[in-house]
């Protein structure tokens, strides 16, 4: 076999710079380590994928960097980044606080904390999954955040906040990462499959993007899983069959269908939809999302809101300049009736049917209205 590495792991950020979607706090750790205002105890916060664990690791091997960059960037040939690449850095402790959460584990952890650094001036323990640790063990932990040594930096990360006690966090910077931008996975993606020499469609990536809902770490894998798939050709079709994503063209042939009153064409459309496996309320919530996408086409200063390919975008706007406001809001808060009854419907099928029905008499109930 191969010796194959997905991608999660083979472009994992290794330095500031090359963390995807999280500016912000790289530039304020950056400048805390160039203005020496490195604080002792660090929370990262967020959901899963979004870069907190390697942030960290960038952070932990910047610090201890015997010869940082201008622009405060690790080096990678020092003593210090070369035993921290390799793997035996005595200086940077990870704990898993999922498997090591009783008050032995923090006090195995306080011992290593008196012990001085052997390269560079600190010694920084990373503690991920942080809000797993025990009462007793954060108990035990607090004294030892609240005064540690000069030597030591804490940086601790977690996906519960709320979980962790006050008294913790009041002594940790408090970082929040947010999810990544659909732009900036699909960047991502782009250089990734450019570097891998493999053909990857913009539309499909999007659609990768999007499945991932924000976690960097998920869009890799789906990436991984379809290229394998698609014999490194990553297509939009390809992605739509392996994800089991329904064709945004389905949804501008609905709304075609339902402003030209034809119910018959409307109900074909659905059989066609229910056929290839899809589910009814997987349905509704994509046409409620293409109903969204058309009103905000509406203003100009609400088109950037839509996280769709350019190629999609223009289809948008077309549909949504021949669209009236007023059918779009009557389709959304029918739509809407239809999604909250649609799990206690005894005839899923027939419940999707009828909102199709009245989907499609809504133009002619506006002409009604208005000739009144």
């Amino acid at each position: 076999m191969s010796n194959f590495v997905v991608s999660a792991r083979k472009y994992r950020p290794q330095t500031f710079d090359t963390v995807v979607g999280q500016s912000s706090i790289t530039t304020t750790l950056k400048n805390a380590i160039k203005n020496d205002h490195l604080a002792q105890a660090f929370l990262f916060f967020g959901s899963r994928g979004v870069g907190k664990t390697t942030t960290a690791r960038i952070l932990a091997k910047t610090i201890n960097c015997l010869n940082l960059s201008p622009d405060i960037e690790p080096c990678n040939s020092c003593e210090s980044c070369t035993s921290f690449n390799e793997g035996h850095s005595f200086n940077i402790l990870e704990l898993d606080a999922a498997s090591n959460n009783s008050v032995d584990d923090i006090r195995n952890l306080i011992d290593q904390v008196r012990i001085a650094p052997q390269i560079g001036n600190h010694k920084i323990f990373i503690i991920d999954e942080v809000h797993m640790l025990s009462q007793s063990a954060f108990n035990a932990f607090l004294k030892t955040l609240e005064e540690p040594p000069k030597h030591a930096v804490f940086i601790l990360a977690t996906t519960e906040k709320h979980k962790i006690l006050p008294t913790i966090l009041s002594r940790c910077q408090i970082f929040d990462f947010h999810r990544i931008q659909i732009e900036d996975i699909v960047g991502h993606l782009s250089s990734i499959a450019e570097k891998e020499s493999i053909k990857a469609d913009e539309k499909a990536l999007h659609v990768i993007a999007q499945k991932a809902d924000g976690a960097l770490r998920d869009a890799l894998s789906i990436f991984d899983q379809i290229v394998s798939f698609s014999n490194n050709n990553v297509t939009y079709e390809a992605v739509l069959e392996n994800l089991n994503v329904l064709d945004y063209d389905y949804y501008f042939k609905i709304i075609e269908a339902a402003k030209e009153g034809n119910i018959a064409q409307n109900l074909l459309i659905y059989n066609d939809i229910l056929s290839k496996g899809f589910d009814g309320s997987q349905f509704i919530l994509g046409l409620s999302e293409h109903l969204r996408n058309l009103l905000v086409c509406k203003d100009p200063s609400t088109v950037d809101l839509m996280e769709v390919p350019n190629e999609i975008k223009e289809k948008y706007l077309a549909q949504s300049a021949s669209t009236s406001q007023s059918f779009i809001l009557l389709a959304l808060d029918l739509l809407r009736d239809t999604d909250l009854h649609f799990k206690a419907s005894k005839n899923k099928r027939l419940s999707v049917e009828i909102s199709l029905m009245k989907l499609s008499s809504i133009e002619a109930t506006l002409k009604s209205k208005q000739a009144s």
